[in-house]
């Protein structure tokens, strides 16, 4: 038998922040069986790359970054696994296909790693997709700046948009237990910024429980001594009700910002996505949201070129982002999936044409935020410090408005700053994402 405590592991994780915790579940999983880990690819002799595969360009990628780690088979590297989505939902295609990867392991199955790798030492090639027993675990190296970190509180999803995956990959919704998310997030340790994830934080709780219990979590884990701040993602807009609105205005630790993906804002559109909702709803609960909240920050995406997209359509979106004024927003070209009901829809549209529509709606939104951030321009924010920009030569930062890694920034000089500490900065400058200022005290 292979002694795997005496081999190097790697990781690379691909796709989105729910894909980073199952990252870092993995990783514990493999650290407490006394096994070493490098953030070094080149001296990894196990090297584990965990996929995505909710577009083709996430699954593009991900061949791709399968072959490129293979290359390194020539110097020290001994195992390839490829993990997550990708194996989850093309199973034999990737077996049979990546030949470089010698074991295969789905998004369940993470269990199952150090047992798939000594089979692999043994006879070669495995395929373990299927075989883990899932479940849920607290433990895990994190691998964000120590002042933030996720907290993924379900998986999988029961919404059914007909253009997503999702549900093909994860399965249907299942809640975590609140205790037991309460002890993942104690185990993170000091942590300015919390930040909760699942394909839908809204939904929390229905399946386990009986009732939306996303409310009652975020009171048990304001309360806990190091969890000093707690920000929501992706809330679906029917799920939102007076209940959680209350919540975020009245508890003092929740960052007065919401995720709210959206998709489109034309009632035909929508409804041939299978989203709930339309334009008016949707502009009433912006509204309803800023009369209770007046300093929320709202975020969304939007899909552009969905099937039978009209250009009226998409000239409606682009006014409703200018009504909407929101403050930060991702637009995405639709992306014909097989195993979809959008996919069987006819009046696909050419790739030019939703590239276009793509870049017709950011130039609106640039013109939406170029218009709010100007107005902070000779105002001070508070700013959580994320470390240093060395290309700009300059602290970075966030305020509230603004989630690590899909958000603008703030970069700011000052003498001396801490990161994960908050900053008085006094706004000087802004473009159309991010502002630019310094510290009270800071003398060029």
């Amino acid at each position: 038998m292979t002694d795997l405590t005496q081999k190097k592991f790697g990781l690379i994780s691909l796709g989105c922040d729910k894909n980073r915790v199952d990252s870092e579940k993995l990783l514990s999983i493999i650290k407490n069986k006394g096994c070493a880990v490098t953030d070094d690819i080149a001296s990894a002799q196990i090297l584990i790359v965990n996929t995505c595969a909710f577009l083709n360009e996430a699954r593009k990628e991900a061949i791709e970054t399968v072959l490129e780690c293979a290359a390194y088979k020539s110097e020290k590297l001994e195992k390839l696994v490829v993990t997550g989505c990708l194996p989850q939902k093309y199973s034999a295609e990737v077996f049979g296909g990546l030949d470089e990867a010698d074991v295969f392991l789905g998004t369940n199955d993470y269990d199952k790693i150090l047992e798939a790798l000594e089979k692999s030492y043994e006879d070669g090639r495995v395929n373990f997709v299927g075989c883990g027993e899932g479940g849920y675990t607290e433990n895990r190296v994190v691998s964000t700046p120590r002042h933030y970190a996720y907290l993924k509180i379900a998986d999988g999803c029961n919404n059914r948009c007909t253009y997503c995956l999702i549900p093909k990959i994860r399965g249907p919704y299942v809640s975590y237990p609140i205790e037991r998310l309460l002890d993942e997030a104690k185990n993170l340790g000091d942590i300015t910024e919390l930040i909760l994830i699942a394909q839908d934080v809204t939904r929390y709780g229905i399946d386990l429980y009986g009732g939306k219990k996303l409310v009652e979590l975020l009171r048990a884990l304001t309360v806990l001594d190091n969890v000093s701040s707690v920000r929501l993602l992706y809330c679906y807009p029917d799920m939102i009700d007076d209940e959680l609105i209350g919540e975020i205005r009245d508890n003092a630790k929740i960052i007065k910002y919401l995720d709210i993906p959206l998709q489109h804002s034309e009632d035909r559109i929508l409804k041939l996505m299978n989203r709930k909702g339309s334009r008016a709803e949707y502009l009433a609960l912006i509204k309803k949201l800023r009369e209770n909240i007046p300093d929320i920050a709202i975020r969304s995406t939007f899909i552009a070129g969905f099937p039978t997209e009209t250009e009226e359509e998409c000239e409606a979106m682009c006014e409703f982002l200018r009504e909407a004024k929101l403050d930060n927003c991702g637009f995405f070209a639709y992306s014909k999936e097989p195993d979809t009901a959008a996919y069987r829809l006819k009046g696909h549209l050419p790739y030019r044409v939703k590239i276009k529509r793509v870049k017709k709606l950011y130039a609106v939104q640039q013109g939406v935020s170029a218009a709010k951030l100007s107005g902070y321009i000779g105002e001070k924010l508070r700013v959580v410090c994320d470390g240093i920009d060395y290309e700009k030569n300059c602290f970075v930062g966030r305020a509230h408005f603004s989630a690590p890694e899909i958000d603008g920034k703030v970069y700011f000089n000052s003498h001396d700053c801490m990161q994960g500490e908050f900053y008085d900065i006094v706004i000087t400058d802004s473009d159309s994402y991010d502002l630019y200022g310094k510290t009270e005290d800071f003398e060029e």
